[in-house]
């Protein structure tokens, strides 16, 4: 096993992407209409003129005309650390990546870092292949177990075995990635704006990872350089790792002057945040009293009706029952479009999670639902620490391997920090299975999407749970919200949309429509 350098593709790209944000800036003053890329060359006064708004929009911030160019990367041999920390951490993206839950991991995918030699090197790597191993020999383990699960809900399914058997191994590679180290290679699509690019290099040094975002993000520039040199110029210098915000405190924390983590300030931390969620994926911590009279209120003013024509509780029925707005039915998601809908953006929640990095690889696709997530390695006390996947815990022989392996994962780790081994590298080593303490807030609306589409019996075990959780708290203080919220099957039962279930071949095998939130459970 040895290193391999990713690979970056730029596949298609807007062209001209220098001229097309200038040529925009310059429209918002144009008495002649519109302006086109190629009016920005069209002479030398053209020139001195789009460069001289290049720069003054550049240096007033006036940076919206840099969104218009989009970038499209294919990116492959990169870590799933580097993703989440990096390339999904912000709101401004949109990915396609290759599934952990659907898709075996090879043996050779693993991100090694360049500069690792030596003694490190081999900690490393025996590191890495121990959790190889441990995933591929509790995915055999899991077979039995899963596959009686799978036919306990789809019995008539048990008549034809063998039929199902891929099914099946979806299953036990969804529960085995728990063992999966971070540095697990993934590949995928990745589509972002001009402006997002001028970001990813001016905080491509940033924790978490910051050599492997560097060699990714120069090659995504170099990448826009070659089809436009100008583009690439006006982009400001990166900022050293040293002079970012999250390494001049840990520099300023420690007596030392070190920017090391410290195994013992996280225990006191682990110990803090877990006991307030007292086993729990999710609380909600954060809410407006009134927020029932302010969604109602919203609704009013979005329709100019009195609250004597229109009292709270109907008001609300007009933007939450399916039966009264049919856009909460569509697979399309286009209640932000929608007036009415909107009026649920006045309304927020913030909540305290702690789920597995795998999880919160899917969570935070949930992009308008934006969350505070850690530096990681900031997190790790030192000692074993993980989620336990459900399925697991109901068998003694699972969860005594489970535990077994990850035992031996976590002491890996120590060796290789003991061993001198950086915390940077140290974090490739972590498991799927690593909890994320974090905090997450957003509006009614995005939670709306957000709580509909995880509470299907398909979504991803963890956020499943946590999105029941939340409900379960949303419906202790605001009840007359929260009774409209359910699975989606549920909700297009009420709009009265068939089939109720919107999955179609992977119906779930559960009839979820029939069921109280309180009643909501599942195994796999």
């Amino acid at each position: 096993m040895e290193s391999q350098k990713p690979i970056v593709r730029l596949l298609d790209a807007t062209q001209q992407p220098f001229n097309l944000a200038i040529a925009s800036a310059r429209t918002c003053y144009s008495s002649k209409g519109i302006l086109l890329p190629e009016d920005m060359i069209r002479s030398e006064k053209s020139l001195e003129i789009r460069d001289k708004v290049a720069k003054s929009t550049k240096k007033a911030g006036h940076l919206t005309t840099r969104q218009h160019p989009h970038f499209i990367f294919t990116l492959d041999k990169v870590s799933r650390q580097f993703v989440w920390s990096f390339l999904h951490s912000h709101p401004y993206y949109n990915s396609e990546q290759v599934s952990q839950r659907y898709v075996e991991v090879k043996p050779e995918n693993y991100y090694i870092p360049t500069s690792l030699e030596g003694k490190k090197k081999e900690t490393y790597l025996d590191a890495v292949e121990f959790a190889s191993r441990a995933y591929f020999e509790f995915v055999e383990l899991l077979h039995p177990f899963i596959q009686d699960e799978y036919f306990l809900v789809y019995k008539a399914r048990a008549n034809y075995p063998e039929k199902w058997q891929p099914q099946i191994k979806k299953k036990c590679l969804e529960v085995a990635r728990y063992l999966l180290p971070l540095g697990t290679f993934t590949y995928l699509y990745h589509s972002v704006n001009g402006l997002t690019l001028h970001r990813y290099h001016r905080l491509m040094n940033s924790f978490n990872v910051p050599e492997e975002q560097r060699i990714v993000v120069e090659e995504m520039i170099e990448k826009v350089r070659e089809m436009d040199p100008l583009y690439v110029q006006e982009m400001d210098d990166p900022i050293p790792l040293e002079e970012t915000a999250e390494y001049r405190f840990f520099r300023e924390f420690y007596a030392d002057g070190s920017s090391d983590f410290r195994p013992g300030n996280a225990k006191i931390f682990v110990r803090e945040f877990d006991q307030d969620l007292d086993s729990r994926y999710s609380r909600l911590v954060s809410y407006s009293e009134n927020s029932s009279e302010i969604l109602a209120s919203s609704v009013r003013s979005v329709l100019g009706i009195s609250r004597e024509s229109l009292n709270d509780e109907e008001a609300i029925r007009l933007v939450l029952d399916p039966s009264k707005n049919p856009h909460l039915t569509s697979t399309l998601n286009e209640t932000t479009m929608s007036p009415l809908a909107r009026a649920m953006f006045n309304v927020h929640y913030t909540f305290k999670k702690r789920i597995s990095h795998t999880a919160d690889s899917q969570d935070q696709r949930h992009r308008m639902v934006p969350g505070a997530r850690p530096v990681l390695l900031s997190q790790y006390a030192g000692m074993p620490d993980y989620i336990v996947p459900k399925v697991v815990m109901k068998y003694s022989k699972l969860e005594e391997t489970y535990r077994t392996k990850m035992d031996g994962i976590f002491r890996n780790l120590n060796r290789f920090l003991e061993e001198g081994g950086s915390p940077e590298y140290a974090t490739y080593l972590l498991p799927n299975a690593f909890p994320i303490r974090f905090y997450e807030s957003g509006d009614l609306l995005n939670l709306h999407h957000k709580w509909r589409a995880r509470t299907c019996y398909n979504a991803q075990e963890e956020i499943f749970q946590a999105s029941i959780n939340e409900l379960t708290d949303l419906q202790k203080v605001h009840p007359e919200i929260a009774k409209w919220i359910k699975a989606p099957c549920w909700i297009r039962l009420q709009g009265d949309v068939k089939p109720y279930c919107p999955e179609g071949d992977h119906y779930c095998g559960t009839q979820v429509w029939k069921k109280e939130l309180s009643d909501y459970d599942r195994t796999l």
